[in-house]
């Protein structure tokens, strides 16, 4: 019998082994073994069992330990793993120790973390101790006080010895025994699954969760619902139905920012357990919650991307909450998309799966509007919430104050005055986007990428925000000599500490990757916006998501140009896609909110379609022009990435590998290649990159094509010279 094992290696290909020469030979697809691997051992999955080999058997090595007596990954998970690497042409091995937690993925033993804890025995009493014995007595009425077990550190605590428990054990008084943590909230009572009642819903709210109640079998749903039109609450009431008929329901959320106050607000709806899953956490506590949730304790699963691969026993429902957002494609390894994973196994388990966004990808708006998906729609604000006006602010001409035009300065005392709240936003965190020499016009460049370094000022330094490379701000230009180094453009930091100057009297509080760094950070921020004193928010994307902000009228866009002549295809949907997000923040309670944009650009078409009529006319207007440009999703692309550390090297080895695939003909009718050509920033990090861009209008070939290439690049002379990479379905092109 020989062990077929998936290791992670970025080889594509799997590796034989002998049974173990002690222990059971009996193994199943999904468990772990420890097996030699070159001059080191290695964590690897069975992936079937197989009666010859290729290999001499005198030449196979024997696995040394079979580590699970179960499969640790379920058949489900197992599967989906192997789709998707076939999917995204990346080697199972690495796979498939994806969809495992970390410390499995180590070799740790696949059950929960269990604690030692201590009870006074069943005929102990006070009378066997000695009078004189003062803190035995003591250690051992705490024990007594405590018959259902207590930690070492409770004991402590209480003010026990801990070190006379090993006393009290030889004197037969005290007994150890092992206990298996609790499941944190878990206070189901009966068939009592909600601890508050459901929020009443608008008819359009309504029709949703009865759609969803109707849902059989598998149901792919996309609820497009206008920013603040209650969205959530028609999840709540999805998930309340499936608790009900006692499944599990997985929600995704796009980033770690969003989780916490997601597992509040379900928290507070559900009594059953809630847990999260996200990269926050420890290993430990990862591993406890996925195997809560295979044990299907866990009845709600909360978490960001990686999620997707939570095991589920009683699988019943699949939420992607804002589904459009980029963030649910891994951009390095594995490369797989979040939500077609969901979709693809929401097919497989046959239960519904519900897409949500106020604002579609293309690709999944399209699949709805072909009848692919099912389409519900929230076009109105939840309560008496009114959407917010838009304004498009023409700053050309107008003198600005780092970034700030006096007719937006006007509008935020105006909205202050008022007792109410404003946000401003900008995607560009950091003081300034460059420092510049103001005698000879040189900028200071990372010199390990084609990037300008970013000057942030709390703390004074200078930062590359693509390779993290970090320097002290110099005193002179490099090039000239020049002491007169200034910063060029704005960014959160200086609009900060612009908006403090203008409103000595009002906080002024900035939300982005650099302020939240600290644990709670951003809880406090969020606590001080909820109390509804007036304050002024400014912040990155990491404000346009998810937050409700009652008190906030104004929501200027600073710069809603970028974005707008990007050379990325999808450079005007992600715009659209987070101007309508962010500006979704105003006006969601009872107070009228308007947006601001502040552009050069005012008469720019798709701009005025967006704020004029609507992201549905944008969207089908863009999906014209994609149709029209043989863009996804009316074809699909595949990108080979290739960098190495000296110049034109990746794009030779690219420009090769389609030489050599078009001499021999190797590449199905279909498809096309196009380049290689440089990525967008050429230099990242030290290395130089490529890319080669196939495309197709059917799937199949474009996988048949990937399948060849790669065989070709595992095999080519300078593979040991050049790292290479395929990113399937690419949503981004940089």
């Amino acid at each position: 019998m020989i062990f077929r094992v998936a290791i992670p290696t970025p080889l594509y290909r799997l590796f034989d082994y002998r049974p173990p020469v002690y222990g059971p030979e009996a193994a199943l697809p999904g468990c772990r073994v420890r097996v030699p691997f070159g001059r080191r051992e290695a964590i690897g999955i069975l992936v079937s069992l197989a009666d010859s080999s290729e290999v001499p058997l005198d030449k196979l090595k024997p696995v040394l330990e079979l580590l699970d007596a179960r499969p640790v990954l379920t058949p489900d998970l197992f599967h989906l793993a192997s789709w998707a690497a076939r999917y995204y042409q990346h080697p199972i091995g690495d796979a498939l120790q994806q969809a495992l937690p970390v410390l499995l993925r180590q070799g740790q033993p696949d059950r929960f973390q269990h604690q030692t804890l201590w009870r006074a025995a069943t005929t102990a009493t006070m009378e066997q101790l000695s009078a004189r014995a003062e803190r035995q007595r003591e250690l051992l009425a705490l024990l007594l006080d405590h018959p259902q077990g207590i930690s070492t550190d409770a004991l402590r605590a209480e003010g026990g010895n801990p070190a006379l428990l090993k006393t009290l054990a030889e004197k037969g008084l005290a007994v150890p025994f092992e206990h298996l943590p609790a499941l944190p909230h878990a206070d189901e009572q009966g068939s009592d699954i909600l601890r508050e009642p459901p929020l009443p819903l608008h008819d359009e709210q309504q029709a949703a969760v009865e759609a969803l109640h109707q849902a059989r079998g598998f149901t792919p749903i996309l609820l497009e619902g206008v920013t603040g039109s209650g969205k959530t609450e028609v999840y709540l009431q999805a998930i309340q139905r499936c608790l009900e008929q006692g499944t599990q329901a997985l929600v995704l959320v796009p980033e770690i920012g969003l989780t916490p106050q997601t597992i509040t607000r379900f928290k507070a709806r559900f009594r059953v357990p809630v847990l999260a899953l996200h990269s926050g956490l420890t290993d430990r506590q990862r591993l406890d919650a996925w195997l809560w949730a295979r044990e299907g304790s866990a009845r709600i699963l909360i978490g960001t991307r990686s999620a997707i691969f939570t095991p589920l026993r009683n699988p019943g429902l699949i939420i992607v909450d804002e589904e459009h957002d980029g963030s649910f494609k891994q951009q390095d390894g594995f490369r797989y998309h979040a939500r077609d994973l969901a979709v693809f196994r929401a097919r497989e388990y046959d239960i519904p799966v519900l897409l949500g966004s106020a604002t579609p990808s293309l690709e999944t708006l399209h699949n709805a509007l072909s009848g692919r998906f099912h389409h519900l729609h929230l076009s109105r604000r939840a309560g008496n919430a009114k959407p917010p006006r838009f304004e498009l602010l023409d700053i050309r001409q107008q003198q600005l104050d780092a970034g700030l035009s006096t007719p937006l300065l006007q509008r935020i005392h105006e909205h202050l005055a008022r007792g109410t709240q404003v946000l401003l936003f900008l995607n560009r965190r950091g003081f300034s986007p460059a420092l510049v020499c103001h005698d000879c016009g040189t900028p200071v460049d990372c010199t390990r990428c084609d990037a300008r370094m970013t000057l942030h000022r709390k703390p004074p330094h200078l930062h590359c925000h693509h390779c993290d490379r970090q320097t002290p701000i110099p005193r002179q230009c490099a090039h000239c000599g020049s002491t007169q180094l200034r910063p060029a453009g704005n960014g959160t930091e200086r609009i900060e500490e612009r908006l403090a100057d203008h409103f000595p009297h009002t906080p002024v509080l900035r939300v982005d990757r650099d302020s939240t760094q600290r644990k709670h950070a951003l809880e406090r921020i969020m606590t001080q916006v909820h109390s509804g004193a007036p304050c002024i928010l400014v912040g990155t994307q990491m404000l346009a998501k998810g937050h409700h902000f009652p008190k906030v009228t104004l929501v200027a866009v600073l710069d809603a140009d970028a974005g707008l002549f990007s050379a990325d295809f999808r450079g005007m949907e992600k715009t659209a896609q987070l101007i309508l997000q962010v500006a979704g923040r105003a006006g969601r309670a009872d107070l009228p909110g308007e947006v601001l944009l502040q552009t050069f650009n005012a008469d720019h078409p798709m701009l005025n379609t967006l704020v004029h009529t609507g992201y549905d006319a944008f969207a089908r207007e863009e999906l014209g022009l994609r149709r029209g440009g043989h863009l996804p999703p009316f074809a699909h692309h595949a990108l080979i990435r290739a960098e190495a550390g000296q110049p034109a090297l990746a794009e030779n080895f690219l420009l090769s590998l389609r030489e050599l695939a078009d001499q021999q003909q190797l590449l199905p009718a279909g498809v096309q290649s196009i380049g290689p050509f440089p990525s967008l920033m050429e230099k990242r990090a030290g290395l130089f990159r490529a890319q080669l861009l196939l495309q197709s209008r059917q799937r199949s070939p474009l996988h048949q094509a990937l399948a060849v290439l790669t065989g070709l690049m595992q095999a080519h002379p300078e593979s040991r010279r050049v790292r290479w990479t395929l990113d399937v379905d690419p949503v981004d092109s940089y």
